[in-house]
């Protein structure tokens, strides 16, 4: 019988935290689940690992392996792959409580439909803290740029999508790069949908040293045309206000410094804002390289 929801986890040199996913996922109190791991290029054991627990056969788990993309490039193999009708990513150092799959499946057999992207739920610590502020109260749903932008939100939340959605936009490859804002999907889908809120915790999270959250800085530099798409596709975002738009049009002058692109000002969405921030963008340009300034390019 068809899943409901597969549980997507992309990995690279993680085996030795991805065990606490693995068992988190082996407690759950519903199996309508099965769980996918992107191999993004490890080098260390993690395929021997998996194929261990594959063999254990405890949950139904599918494992693809390849070449270095970064985590928008092991996002874009996971949608394009996935069959059921919900999907979840759940990082390599996160885990989900006991009761995270049923959740799941109980509020959307109740409250899911075709006219919302899907569900977003809480991100917890693992001292069971909420991440950010809880979602709010008076409202059965909201576009993930709302719940920030308008409601005041905070913190990471755990999205949860319908899965014929998430393979649209697909995060475009640039060479030589291996980073692109995972938020460019989740915009474009906002354009269409809005999600169902639910203030119960679906993933348990630890920022890692070598977590992408914690090398924003380095990220930036080494990443500068998929950092200058990202900011100039939210440029486009018609919801977004105008102080939004001129912070994104800040970073993608910066970003243009750095790739050298001297077309920067036909090429954005927005001229007038662009012109302005040139400034701005200069000075985030030298701030990130002075920041960066030991890294290896």
């Amino acid at each position: 019988m068809k899943k409901l929801l597969t549980v997507f986890t992309p990995t690279y040199n993680r085996s030795y935290c991805l065990v606490n996913c693995y068992l988190s996922l082996l407690r759950q109190t519903s199996n309508d689940f099965c769980w996918l791991i992107i191999d993004d290029g490890s080098t260390d054991n993690t395929k021997e690992l998996v194929e261990g627990w594959i063999a254990e056969n405890k949950i139904d788990i599918r494992y693809v392996w390849q070449e270095n993309k970064g985590m928008h490039g092991a996002h874009n193999t996971a949608y394009e792959l996935i069959d059921t009708e919900l999907n979840v990513c759940i990082d390599s150092d996160d885990y989900m409580p006991d009761d995270a799959v049923e959740k799941i499946k109980s509020f959307w057999m109740k409250n899911g439909n075709d006219q919302v992207s899907g569900i977003i739920g809480l991100d917890a610590n693992t001292d069971n803290q909420i991440i950010g502020t809880m979602l709010p109260e008076n409202i059965k749903s909201s576009t993930l740029f709302d719940l920030y932008n308008r409601y005041g939100v905070t913190g990471d939340k755990k999205l949860v999508y319908r899965t014929e959605l998430t393979k649209q936009f697909p995060y475009p490859l640039f060479e030589n790069e291996k980073y692109v804002g995972l938020a460019y999907k989740y915009f474009m889908l906002d354009r269409q949908f809005e999600m169902l809120l639910m203030n119960e915790i679906l993933c348990y999270v630890e920022y890692l040293q070598d977590g992408s959250s914690l090398n924003m800085f380095h990220q930036y530099r080494k990443n500068p045309r998929g950092f200058a798409f990202y900011r100039k596709e939210l440029m486009k975002l018609p919801f977004a206000g105008f102080i939004f738009k001129f912070r994104q049009a800040i970073h993608y002058v910066s970003s243009s410094i750095m790739i050298k692109n001297r077309n920067f000002i036909s090429e954005t969405p927005c001229k007038g804002l662009t012109v302005i921030a040139i400034p701005f963008g200069a000075l985030l340009y030298l701030y990130i390289v002075s920041k960066t300034k030991t890294l290896v390019t």
